[in-house]
């Protein structure tokens, strides 16, 4: 003889307290991501699902999450997807529509993508590494998603570089290098500072899918920090990456106002409301705390800022 077993998530709470997150993390899928003319790109993701969750009701139905996550990422890998971003979305507002108690639904992702490109000096093909992340939220106003990635990269600190620069300049002066050719050698050739790998983040959200390349995101976030840096290096690309870093040496708050710069340069068609979310952490090499800076801003006030 069956007996109905009893749904105790959809009893009352002792403690009637509303939760703005139930859910569940690391559920691992492998999602393709369909590439024109190209053989699709294959992550393998995790992902964080959840609801929020109303006073009177005691837990979620996390089966009936599993459930929804399993069907659409299952379907995302049967079926190429075109944006990681557009599965989070597709999941959360699936999500929503099968909780009636539930007013929000989150889901996020990470995973590590991998580019295939070529040394800077001895043009040699490598890969590097990239961290992807993406999120969307759906509400009854509807569904913001967002794309973004971390990558790491090298950053020279200007203060140390201009102490180096300050002892350079008073040697040559010693030895009775005139100043005409002391200021042609110091700004042909830069002088040391400490330096460190830097990990910069950047991210765009937009209500529906943000009209934005990742590779796009990704390059703006190499090239917000002093150098590109690289997993395959010759000693002609060593000396290029140096170089190249100590020329252009920043500190971490430089590195995300090149964010904004890259950002309001190459994603101009972007609207105000879309939020943009930048930061750089730099592992110090002569401390052994790190240094930080961020900005969370939404693009029509980037835009002026810049303009201005």
């Amino acid at each position: 003889m069956s007996h109905q077993l009893p749904d105790v998530q959809a009893t009352s709470p002792d403690v009637t307290v509303g939760l703005s997150q139930v859910g569940v993390t690391g559920v691992d899928k492998l999602v393709k991501i369909a590439r024109e003319g190209k053989r699709p790109i294959v992550l393998t993701a995790e992902f964080e699902v959840f609801v929020d969750l109303p006073g009177w009701r005691k837990g979620a139905d996390m089966s009936r999450n599993m459930e929804v996550i399993d069907e659409i990422l299952e379907d995302a890998t049967r079926e190429e997807a075109y944006g990681v971003e557009e599965v989070c979305g597709e999941a959360a507002e699936r999500l929503l529509e099968r909780h009636d108690y539930t007013s929000k639904a989150e889901v996020s992702m990470e995973a590590e993508f991998m580019r295939r490109e070529r040394t800077p000096a001895s043009d040699r093909e490598t890969q590097h590494t990239v961290d992807i992340v993406a999120s969307a939220t759906a509400t009854e106003d509807g569904t913001r998603e967002e794309i973004g990635a971390r990558v790491t990269g090298m950053t020279v600190c200007p203060c140390s570089q201009g102490m180096s620069t300050a002892r350079a300049k008073d040697t040559l002066e010693g030895l009775g290098v005139d100043e005409e050719t002391i200021t042609a050698f110091l700004d042909e050739v830069p002088q040391p500072g400490h330096s460190q790998r830097g990990h910069a983040t950047l991210t765009v959200e937009a209500s529906g899918a943000p009209s934005v390349d990742l590779n796009d995101i990704i390059d703006i976030a190499r090239d917000s920090m002093s150098a590109r840096i690289y997993n395959l290096a010759k000693r002609p690309d060593e000396d290029h990456m140096t170089y190249d870093a100590h020329a252009d040496a920043k500190f971490v708050e430089d590195c995300v106002r090149a964010l904004a710069e890259g950002v309001v340069e190459e994603f101009d068609h972007l609207a105000d409301d879309a939020v943009i979310t930048m930061s750089q952490s730099n592992d110090e090499s002569i401390h052994q705390h790190n240094a930080h800076a961020e900005r969370i801003v939404e693009m029509g006030t980037l835009r002026e800022e810049i303009e201005t």
